[in-house]
């Protein structure tokens, strides 16, 4: 394909768009750092700028959450990596490819994240028992597994957000391998951060 430079840097097609999804506070935003400092170009407004909760930054794009009604702006994404909810990976059209960089990450520490950034903001961590929103995210989490694999425009790379703390070099090395080998490992290691790894299971 002529024209297509960047696609060729970020070992995809420039048509092609790199999404990283996951459950709310699953170490996204981790994984958008990381592929930027691989050399994936991120898509991001910076509306939501950084806080105690996500000191280096939330890497989101407003207009994602009115995917289902708005997709207009995927073509902006072509050839770049946005962060996408995994709720909303329904609201993909069929006529684009995507790589998907799915996060995991041990519920409880999802859980006490979440319960840590309501309460800074002074909101109310009652409205549902701990143990009932762990089953409702797992098994929505069961659900869109099932569905991507069933997507053949999707290609997914399921990654452990406890893992990449432990083991980041090794895990740089697979997510590089995931974009054919065109990022960069090293500098993706530089950038993960143990110091920010605060709910531990």
């Amino acid at each position: 394909m002529e024209g297509f430079e960047a696609g060729e840097r970020t070992g995809m097609d420039q048509d092609t768009i790199a999404i990283v999804s996951g459950l709310p506070r699953s170490g996204t935003s981790m994984m958008m750092k990381m592929l930027e400092a691989g050399g994936l170009e991120v898509l991001t407004d910076n509306i939501r700028e950084a806080d105690k909760d996500n000191p280096r930054g939330y890497y989101e794009l407003e207009r994602v959450k009115k995917l289902e009604h708005d997709k207009a702006w995927l073509t902006d994404a072509e050839g770049k990596v946005v962060k996408i909810i995994s709720q909303l990976l329904r609201h993909l059209p069929k006529d684009h490819a995507y790589k998907v960089v799915f996060m995991r990450r041990e519920m409880e520490e999802i859980l006490a994240s979440q319960r840590r950034m309501l309460v800074r903001r002074g909101e109310s961590t009652n409205k549902i028992s701990d143990e009932k929103l762990a089953a409702l995210f797992r098994q929505h989490v069961e659900r869109v597994e099932a569905w991507l694999a069933e997507q053949p425009n999707f290609d997914v790379l399921y990654v452990s957000y406890n893992r990449v703390l432990e083991a980041p070099k090794e895990e740089a090395k697979r997510i590089e391998a995931f974009f054919d080998g065109a990022l960069d490992a090293r500098a993706m290691t530089r950038v993960v951060d143990p110091s920010l790894y605060r709910q531990r299971a």
